[in-house]
């Protein structure tokens, strides 16, 4: 499984680089903060929502410390789809949040 560091995330998206990323955390942890941008998909319904994705895209995987986010990754890559995972999740994150 591919690995980007939150500081990796952070310097890519400062630098303007145009980033798909999936936050896979609840509802109410997204509501404390969350990457600008990032789309919103509990794990629990990423079966149930993958046909929203694109296979040709990249995706960077998003979570609290980045095992959701891991499993998540592991899930879409077995079904095909180019996935990254943020290590250290948003406990790890030091740029902007909304």
């Amino acid at each position: 499984m591919k690995q980007l560091t939150a500081k990796d995330v952070e310097t890519l998206l400062v630098e303007g680089q145009p980033l798909n990323l999936i936050d896979v955390r609840e509802v109410d942890e997204v509501e404390t903060g969350k990457i600008p941008g990032v789309i919103h998909i509990p794990l629990g319904l990423l079966e149930f929502r993958m046909h929203e994705l694109d296979k040709s895209q990249d995706y960077i995987m998003v979570c609290r410390s980045g095992a959701r986010s891991g499993r998540a990754c592991q899930f879409l890559e077995s079904h095909g789809f180019k996935v990254t995972n943020m290590t250290g999740g948003m406990l790890a994150w030091e740029g902007e949040t909304k």
